[in-house]
């Protein structure tokens, strides 16, 4: 089963990092955190370095590349954090904690256009909204859990341990996601034939094709003007659920960063996010199961969302385990999830375009909390972060403009999953390099390299 692969996969790298940190975590040493890409550490010593903002070539390239960046990473719903990072650092010479900070900012930008156009777009084959608002709650409130734990622990663990888990993860849900594209595009390929053969062979008295309008599963359908549509996309009460979450988990986040570390009110702050996440998941995992019983004993075989699976307890919990890991790896990754929901949609059956809506509609909230939190912290510079931020909007949004112009053109939705994996692929080599020179140099160095201890390096 290829959900259960995936989960297999991403147990198996989170397992071996929880080894290794039993074995040889010293609880006697405190250095420096080596936390250098995650989107939520905000208790980094790490010297300050931003450029000024002028015109230069490292800006041009900058822009060029975040451009890209953001274009294909909103399209493919995983954001492009591990591509803007490097960036950052290498062509523009940021400390690593500002330009973790600032593709963060560029994110945020580059999904808040994305959603926004995703809202003025109808759904390709159904009369519901392109955003699936059941998906968004299911997973939203255990990522965000998942995160903040993977963040704490991201100070814990060595860094050649986070470069290596990075190379692992990130080539493995690229090559799956390829896979998974390869077998969309022959479905397409098979399809498009059927559809020519029946074109075809439908003609009228004069001799004339006729072609079947009634059957384009690809190509969304204009039946409401943009007003009427953004109105559809809007689900307001499940929005305000959506923003209530993000509200609590940000006024939890802040809270907690001014209390002692490992005190009282430290652990009380950090165990109230559990109750927050856990009561809109089972909330919403109670009504995904009622209306699915509901439907199969009046023998109504239709999906409740865009997820194939069944929603039965066991699924349920599948779906529960995956969030909070993804979260779990992408906060100690210092991807935020993004990379493991959008593949993760498509591993239980949801269509690309709506996997894409969905995971950066999810991104949105995740991204935003971390700006906030690195403004009141001060941890970016403002003119810099507003000029990317805006190249990354109009990147978002033209990106999605392109591309499902390309797949109305092809009829081809896998080119969505396609660039998914590209990104994915592209994240793992830049930072996998960068990863494995600052470990060779910490080496050299004689640095420390082995685990610190929670509370100590917090």
């Amino acid at each position: 089963m290829a959900q259960r692969r995936l989960l297999f996969h991403l147990l198996t790298g989170l397992s071996l990092a929880i080894a290794f940190e039993i074995v040889f975590a010293d609880p006697h040493v405190k250095t420096q955190s080596n936390s250098t890409v995650l989107g939520l550490s905000l208790t980094s010593n790490t010297d300050r370095v931003w450029p000024k903002l002028e015109f230069s070539w490292r800006l041009v390239l900058a822009t060029v590349i975040g451009f890209l960046g953001s274009a294909c990473g909103t399209v493919g719903g995983v954001g492009g954090g591990g591509i803007f990072v490097p960036m950052l650092t290498l062509i523009v010479g940021f400390d690593t904690k500002s330009a973790a900070a600032i593709s963060k900012c560029m994110i945020m930008g580059a999904s808040a256009s994305s959603v926004w156009y995703n809202l003025r777009v109808p759904h390709p084959t159904k009369e519901v909204p392109i955003i699936d608002y059941d998906l968004a709650l299911l997973f939203q409130p255990m990522l965000m859990l998942g995160i903040t734990i993977g963040v704490s622990l991201s100070v814990v663990f060595p860094y050649w341990l986070i470069t290596v888990l990075i190379i692992i993860l990130f080539l493995g849900t690229s090559s799956r996601s390829f896979f998974k594209g390869i077998e969309m595009w022959k479905e397409e390929t098979i399809l498009k034939k059927e559809m020519a053969k029946q074109q075809e062979t439908i003609v009228n008295s004069r001799g004339e094709l006729l072609i079947d309008t009634e059957y384009e599963p690809l190509v969304p359908k204009e039946e409401r003007t943009e007003y009427q549509t953004v109105c559809f996309n809007l689900d307001w009460n499940r929005l305000l659920v959506l923003v209530i979450v993000w509200v609590c988990f940000l006024f939890l986040q802040i809270t907690k960063n001014d209390v002692a570390v490992c005190g009282t009110w430290y652990w009380l702050i950090f165990s109230l996010q559990f109750p927050i996440a856990l009561v809109v998941f089972g909330f919403e995992s109670v009504k995904l199961c009622k209306e699915h019983k509901k439907r199969i004993s009046t023998g109504n075989t239709e999906t409740i969302c865009e997820a194939s699976i069944e929603w039965t307890p066991m699924h349920i919990a599948f779906c529960a385990l995956c969030g909070i890991l993804g979260g779990t790896v992408g906060g100690l990754l210092g991807s935020g999830g993004g990379f493991i929901l959008g593949p993760l949609l498509l591993e239980i059956g949801v269509i690309p375009q709506v996997a894409s809506a969905t995971a950066t509609f999810v991104m949105l909230f995740s991204s935003s909390l971390s700006v906030v939190e690195f403004y009141l912290l001060k941890r970016f510079p403002i003119p810099y972060a507003l000029y990317l931020m805006t190249v990354s909007i109009l990147a978002g949004f033209w990106g999605q403009f392109f591309v499902r112009k390309l797949i109305t053109l092809l009829r081809r939705a896998s080119l969505i999953v396609f660039i998914l994996s590209a990104v994915i692929f592209a994240s793992a080599l830049t930072m996998g390099v960068i990863g494995i020179e600052n470990s060779i140099e910490m080496i050299s160095n004689h640095e420390f390299m082995g685990f610190l201890g929670f509370c100590s390096s917090q």
